[in-house]
Parts: structure tokens; C-alpha cells; sequence
């Protein structure tokens, strides 16, 4: 027995009609195809779906049971449809992120508060298991959105600029260093550095200043948290570099003593990499502008 979706659909058109004209209106087909589409498929099951002669006309056992059937797999077939509808019109998708950086938890909260009010049907995951393998991620399309101030020439990636940041440095305000109107690579050698727990690759106060300088800091220490890293550096356990957009909220506070990183500073850019195909979808593209946006917010607080 073959049974297609519009055999389905013609049940419970006849069994909701009460009649073939009135069933037949409701497909947008004629009365006569849909006589002999109901007694093609009353062939292949061996028995009369309708009991013709009552009026409304009424199902027969078997007829219930394609009815039963009807109701399980229509509204399913139903929502699938929206689906395809809603990814064809680009109101919903996947955009599962990864982040090579700890610090973009600060802005990418309100981002993503942002982003679910406006596209609700789009399936959004932060992937932190990934963090530091996320552009290979990204090409295996495990997820769709890379966080990265590190871009590379890949192959079906393309790298968006987002927004420009300054690392800052930050000590406890009776630090000796304090009294510095900037830091120079020298100043850490006597100092702990406080800094995220990745591979030193991943953080700017080494691939920026002090790696090329050959000047390496008395003792390092990770820390998972920044509120924990500060916390640390306002009781005089160690130093720390932090991106502008950290700190707006501390500026004023007076444990600590915020400074440049050399006279003129350091700056850096913040990347979305999205695979090539992705980049001009329109859930995507406003990502990429609300994560323009906040983080440029928190620098100028």
C-alpha cells in the first residue's frame, strides 16, 4: 500500500467537510479528482474508507484509522514546512559560537540578549568545549560564529572585523607602578602576571609587547574568572592586562591604577569568522552589528 501526504490530507478534508464538494473546496481540487482519488486508495486498501450513503458522510474503521494516522503526521509535516519557510525567508537558522576569548563574556551576554529578542527562531549555543579549536570547528561546522582577535587566510572563512580594543594595564593603586603615566615591557620583569588560562599565544600583553621584547615576568599565574584576576591584582598579588571594554567599569574605583601599554598603546581588532556561505545571511549579519555595538558601550563607560 502506498500512501502519499495527500491522501492524508483528503481524509481529514472529508471527515472535517462532512462531503466531497465541500472537502474538495478545501484542497482547491475538483469534486470528481477527488471522487477518484479516494477510490484509487480505497483499491489499494481493500475496503471502503466512507460510508457513502450517510449524510455528513462518515469513516469507516478503516477510514478512522487513516484518519488517526492523518492527525500524527500532518501537523508534523506542518511544522517541518514552517521550517524550510522560515530558513528559505532566513528567520531561523543555527548559530552556535565559539570564543578564543574569556573576556568577551562581559559584551556578548547583552549581544546575545539582543539577538534572541529579534530572532527568536534561531537556534543560538555558546560551545565553550571548542574555544581554542573553533576555527577548525567552524570549517567542520560544529558551530557557525568564531569570536577571534587572531585572524588567519583559511579556505571558506571569512573574517569580519568588529570592533577596535586597547589592552590595559592594571595594578593595585599603591603599587609601585601606579606612579607610571604608561607601562613599558621592563616594568613586568619584577611583577606576577595575572592572565586568563590559555597558551600565551592567545593573550595580547605577550604576542603584542612582551614576547618581541624577549621580557618575560617574574612568575605567571591563570585564572579562569576576571572577577577573581582583580580581585587578586587589588590585594597586591600580581598585575594583570585587560581589554578596554573590561575596565569602563572601574575606571573610577580606588583600588586600582589603570594604565596604557606603552606611550602610544596597544591597539587590537576583534573578528566574527563565519564560513564564507553564512555571511550574508540576515540573522548572521545582525549579530555582527549588535556585536559592534555593545562593546563600544562598555569603553566609553
Amino acid at each position: 500500500m502506498y500512501i502519499e501526504f495527500r491522501h492524508l490530507r483528503s481524509i481529514r478534508a472529508i471527515h472535517e467537510a462532512g462531503g466531497l464538494a465541500r472537502a474538495a473546496d478545501m484542497l482547491h481540487i475538483t469534486q470528481s479528482a477527488l471522487s477518484h482519488q479516494i477510490k484509487g486508495l480505497e483499491d489499494q486498501v481493500g475496503m471502503e474508507l466512507f460510508q457513502r450513503r450517510s449524510k455528513p458522510m462518515k469513516l469507516s474503521p478503516a477510514g478512522q484509522k487513516l484518519l488517526n494516522l492523518a492527525e500524527r503526521i500532518l501537523p508534523e509535516v506542518s511544522r517541518v514546512e514552517e521550517e524550510f519557510r522560515a530558513m528559505q525567508s532566513g528567520r531561523s537558522g543555527r548559530m552556535h559560537i565559539a570564543i578564543e576569548c574569556h573576556a568577551c563574556f562581559d559584551w556578548l551576554f547583552p549581544v546575545l540578549d539582543g539577538f534572541r529578542g529579534a530572532w527568536p527562531e534561531v537556534d543560538v549555543d555558546i560551545r565553550m568545549r571548542l574555544a581554542f579549536d573553533a576555527l577548525e570547528a567552524l570549517r567542520r561546522e560544529d558551530v557557525d560564529f568564531v569570536i577571534s582577535a587572531d585572524p588567519e587566510t583559511l579556505p571558506g572563512v571569512t573574517f569580519t572585523p568588529l570592533f577596535d580594543y586597547e589592552p590595559m594595564f592594571v595594578s593595585a593603586a599603591n603599587h609601585p607602578l601606579a606612579t607610571h603615566d604608561w607601562i613599558e615591557a621592563e616594568d613586568f620583569t619584577g611583577e606576577t602576571l595575572l592572565h586568563y588560562p590559555v597558551e600565551r599565544a592567545k593573550l595580547d600583553i605577550f604576542t603584542k609587547l612582551l614576547t618581541p621584547a624577549r621580557v618575560e615576568p617574574a612568575a605567571t599565574r591563570g585564572v579562569e574568572l576576571t572577577e577573581v584576576i582583580l580581585m587578586l591584582v587589588a590585594a597586591g598579588r600580581g598585575v594583570t592586562v585587560l581589554p578596554d571594554w573590561v575596565l569602563g567599569k572601574y575606571k573610577s574605583n580606588p583600588d586600582y591604577a589603570i594604565r596604557p601599554i606603552t606611550e602610544a598603546g596597544i591597539s587590537k581588532r576583534m573578528y566574527a569568522a563565519t564560513r564564507d556561505e553564512d555571511v550574508a545571511k540576515p540573522y548572521i549579519a545582525h549579530m555582527m552589528r549588535l556585536a559592534r555595538t555593545e562593546p563600544v558601550k562598555l569603553q566609553r563607560v
